[in-house]
């Protein structure tokens, strides 16, 4: 993300507020169901991308029944001895 790109996203933040703000409680609550679903639809196709990655799902399991009967090692004691 370049710097201009982070400006941009804080000018439409900030526009966004100001509208938000002069909103009614009912109308304030609808946008906030519109961008539940907007989050909630991201969230659904990046988890359909990540499944789409030959061999992703296979290593999801694995690493998390790694993780279940802890046969993990935390990332600080790696670090430690290199």
């Amino acid at each position: 993300m370049t710097m201009e790109s982070k400006q941009d996203d804080t000018t439409i933040l900030q526009e966004a507020e100001k509208r938000l703000r002069r909103l009614s409680p009912e109308r304030l609550r609808v946008v906030s169901d519109f961008l539940a679903n907007l989050e909630e639809r991201e969230e659904n196709e990046a988890t359909a991308e990540l499944l789409n990655v030959p061999g992703f799902e296979q290593a999801l399991r694995e690493a998390m029944q790694e993780a279940e009967a802890v046969e993990i090692v935390a990332f600080d004691n790696i670090r430690r001895h290199v």
